[in-house]
């Protein structure tokens, strides 16, 4: 073999290897994208903030003991319910009738200091004033130190009157105090409603509880006529939220029923755990309250509950599935933005800078292209979109992870729907 026939050979087999490659090249440029292909239709969205929490009355009294004693009569159940002004409980009073006997001898005592004192006082007036007279007949039969000694003893006895009327007031205030202690030993309802809840049973010692609450607090009475939740919204949705905004309540005792609600009041202050350090990572959530409207009468504290609240609706907007929106790079300031720093490009993590949200459009060749758009409120499954498409444009609305590499001028292809027939078989 000749050696022009030996590199005739190599070069046709080189060509041949070029032409395989080039054109699984070709084929590997060309291979479609597996998506989901949606139209952009309007709709009927409804924007809400979900949140969970606890029903509680609205009006509610917790009823702790201001004197200390045994328990000596309890009239009440938890669960019953009760009128105002009935009878609940009765703390032992041996305590609070000494109190008051003491009391009631100690101002008997005042009083006759007082009375005696006044005499005192009358007396020495009296005296004084003859001595006077006398003095007035005959300069001579009274001597200026007499008068003197008579004087003084008029305003001392007048000081001692003043200082037993005080006595007298102070052991009259001591009267009332007891009288109020012993009025304390029985306990009767300050409102109408349901015993909710009974920590104490008949025989035990209440305490009063000026630094503890809870220890201190025998029962609650709460008014389970009118109903709310108070729920936790963050921080990112609490700005969405407005007095009067309706609510749609899950009660977890009655899965099978919604309620409705309406939003009552929304904290200034954020909830904090008391021994908890705020920190930047932490979550700040706000406390909403949600007047339930239509609560069975079977409701009862504490039960958890899930309120969706309605912030906002559109009626036959322009709309877009969630999952199609996007986030992408601006590649014009990508480049560099001379208006920051010293003509240095702003760095990468200023969101909302150099990243634009946006949706795929697949073009009449089935190839992509990345449009910004402007969307507006949120539904449950779609945006509303401001500007940027058109009714009856179709963008790619699946999956996430399709959309996460698309780029533009990728070629893409329908996702096939799901066989129904084959998944009966399966089933």
């Amino acid at each position: 073999m000749s050696k022009r026939v030996k590199w005739s050979i190599a070069g046709a087999v080189g060509l041949v290897i070029v032409l395989v490659g080039g054109l699984g090249a070709a084929k590997r440029g060309n291979k479609s994208v597996e998506v989901r292909i949606e139209p952009v239709e309007k709709r009927d969205l409804v924007a809400s903030v979900t949140a969970s929490g606890q029903v509680r009355p609205q009006t509610k009294v917790d009823i702790a003991s201001d004197v200390s004693g045994k328990i000596m009569r309890l009239s009440v159940k938890e669960g019953q319910m009760v009128s105002k002004g009935q009878f609940l409980l009765q703390i032992d009073p041996q305590q609070a009738e000494a109190q008051l006997t003491r009391s009631e001898a100690a101002l008997a005592a005042a009083q006759a200091q007082a009375a005696q004192a006044k005499a005192n006082l009358i007396q020495s007036q009296k005296s004084y004033e003859r001595t006077e007279a006398m003095r007035k007949v005959n300069a001579q039969l009274v001597s200026d130190e007499q008068m003197d000694q008579l004087k003084t003893a008029v305003e001392v006895n007048k000081a001692l009157s003043e200082a037993s009327g005080h006595s007298v007031e102070q052991a009259a205030a001591g009267l009332r105090e007891a009288r109020s202690l012993l009025g304390k030993t029985t306990i009767f309802a300050p409102m109408a409603g349901r015993v909710t809840r009974l920590v104490i049973e008949q025989g035990e010692t209440a305490v009063p509880g000026t630094f503890n609450k809870d220890a201190a607090t025998l029962l609650t009475i709460s008014d389970m006529s009118v109903l709310e939740t108070k729920v936790k919204v963050d921080e990112t949705d609490v700005a969405r939220i407005s007095i009067g905004d309706s609510a749609v309540i899950q009660i977890d005792a009655f899965p099978d029923t919604t309620f409705i609600g309406r939003v009552t009041k929304i904290a200034n202050s954020s909830v904090k755990g008391a021994a908890v350090q705020q920190s930047t990572d932490q979550a700040v959530d706000y406390e909403v309250t949600i007047q339930l409207l239509n609560a069975p009468v079977e409701t009862r504290p504490d039960f958890s509950a899930t309120a969706k609240v309605i912030t906002d609706t559109r009626r036959t907007v322009l709309s877009i599935p969630i999952i199609a929106l996007t986030v992408r790079e601006n590649e014009e300031l990508a480049k560099g933005d001379t208006a920051v720093g010293l003509g240095r490009p702003k760095p990468t993590k200023d969101v909302g800078k150099k990243d634009v949200e946006g949706v795929f459009v697949v073009g009449t060749d089935n190839k992509v292209t990345f449009r910004p758009v402007k969307v507006g409120i949120a539904g449950e499954k779609h945006f509303e979109v401001l500007t940027g498409l058109k009714p009856g444009e179709k963008i790619v609305a699946g999956t996430y992870q399709a959309i996460r590499e698309l780029k533009d001028g990728t070629l893409v292809r329908e996702q096939k729907a799901p066989d129904k027939t084959k998944q009966a078989v399966k089933s």
